[in-house]
C-alpha cells in the first residue's frame, strides 16, 4: 500500500501527460480536416467580391428564412422588419395592354441571321484606343442594358461610368496589385497555365488608354428614399442579364470590350468610387474603340450542335 501511495502522484502526473498529448492530437486533426475541407471547397474567384457582405447581414437571411419556413399563421412581426419595405401597397399594380412588331417568317429568318452575324464578330479585345467616343452613345447603351428583367422588377443595377484620367489610373493600380498577388498566389498554376493561350496577365494597361470604364454593381438590397429597405431577389442573375445586353449593344454601335471580373478588388473599387454598402462589383469593361493595332485569340465558336439539345 505505502508503495502505491508513493506511485499515485507519479500515475496521476502521466495520466494527465497522455490525456494532453491525445487532446493536442484530436484538436491538429480536427483543424487539419477543416483545412483540407476549405481547400477542396475554397472558390477564390468568389470569396472576397462576391462575399462582400458589409451590411448585408446574416440576421437579416436568418430572419427571412424564419418567415418564409413558418406558418402563415405564425408570421408575426420579426426583429428588423421596419428597416424593410412593405410590398402589399404594390399589389395594385395596373396591367396594360402590349402589342409588339409581328414579323413574317422571310423577315424573322433575315433579321435573325443579321444579328447572329453581327454577335459573332465580338471578340474580348484588350487593344483599346484612346480615341473618344461620343458620351451619348455610352448612354444609350446602358440604357439598352437597362430594360433586362429583373426578379420582382427591382432593376438592381448600377452602371457606374468613369472617364477621368485620374480615376481610372487609380483603378488600375488596385487591380494590378492585386491581380499580381492572385497571379502569383491566388489563382494556382492550373488556372494561370490555362490562361497562357490568351497571353493575358496582370498588367492591365486599357485601363489607362480605353476612353471608358464602366463598372458594374449589384445592388444586393435596394434602398429607398426614405431610409427602408427593399429586397432584390435574383439580383446576381438579374444584373448578369442586363450585362449581356450591354455586351450586345456595345457590339452593335462598334465599340469593343473585355469582360473582367476583378478578383479581390470590390472592396476597394466600391469605397474609391463611393458606392453604398449595398453594392458590390460584379464585372468591369474597358470601353471603346479597338486599336488599330488590335489583335485576339484566333478561337472557335462551338456547334450549334454542340450547345443546344432539342426535345
Amino acid at each position: 500500500m505505502a508503495v502505491f501511495s508513493s506511485l499515485t502522484p507519479v500515475f496521476v502526473a502521466v495520466l494527465c501527460v497522455i490525456i494532453g498529448f491525445l487532446f493536442k492530437s484530436s484538436q491538429r486533426r480536427e483543424t487539419r480536416s477543416k483545412q483540407q475541407r476549405s481547400d477542396q471547397t475554397a472558390r477564390p474567384w468568389v470569396d472576397e467580391d462576391l462575399q462582400d457582405d458589409t451590411e448585408t447581414s446574416s440576421k437579416h437571411n436568418a430572419v427571412w428564412t424564419l418567415i418564409l419556413t413558418a406558418p402563415i399563421h405564425c408570421r408575426g412581426s420579426t426583429e428588423g422588419d421596419d428597416d424593410w419595405i412593405d410590398t402589399t401597397e404594390e399589389e395594385n399594380l395596373p396591367h396594360i395592354p402590349y402589342t409588339p412588331i409581328q414579323y413574317s417568317a422571310t423577315e424573322m429568318l433575315e433579321r435573325s441571321e443579321k444579328f447572329y452575324s453581327l454577335m459573332n464578330l465580338r471578340r474580348s479585345v484588350r487593344f483599346i484606343s484612346p480615341e473618344p467616343v461620343p458620351k451619348q452613345v455610352i448612354d444609350n447603351v446602358i440604357r439598352t442594358a437597362g430594360t433586362a428583367p429583373s426578379g420582382g422588377h427591382t432593376e438592381p443595377w448600377t452602371f457606374v461610368v468613369v472617364s477621368d484620367a485620374d480615376v481610372k489610373h487609380k483603378i488600375r493600380e488596385i487591380i494590378e496589385e492585386e491581380e499580381e498577388i492572385n497571379y502569383k498566389q491566388r489563382m494556382g498554376d492550373k488556372w494561370v497555365h490555362d490562361l497562357k493561350k490568351l497571353r493575358t496577365n496582370w498588367v492591365k494597361e486599357y485601363l489607362d488608354v480605353a476612353p471608358y470604364l464602366i463598372l458594374v454593381f449589384k445592388q444586393t438590397y435596394g434602398i429607398l428614399p426614405n431610409g427602408k429597405k427593399k429586397t432584390h431577389y435574383y439580383n446576381e442573375i438579374s444584373v448578369s442579364i442586363s450585362c449581356g445586353i450591354l455586351l450586345a449593344a456595345l457590339q452593335n454601335v462598334g465599340l469593343v470590350t473585355v469582360t473582367t471580373t476583378p478578383l479581390n478588388c470590390g472592396p476597394q473599387l466600391r469605397s474609391l468610387l463611393q458606392r453604398p454598402a449595398n453594392e458590390k462589383l460584379l464585372m468591369l469593361l474597358p470601353v471603346g474603340y479597338p486599336a488599330s493595332d488590335a489583335e485576339v485569340p484566333d478561337l472557335k465558336r462551338k456547334d450549334l450542335n454542340d450547345i443546344m439539345v432539342t426535345v
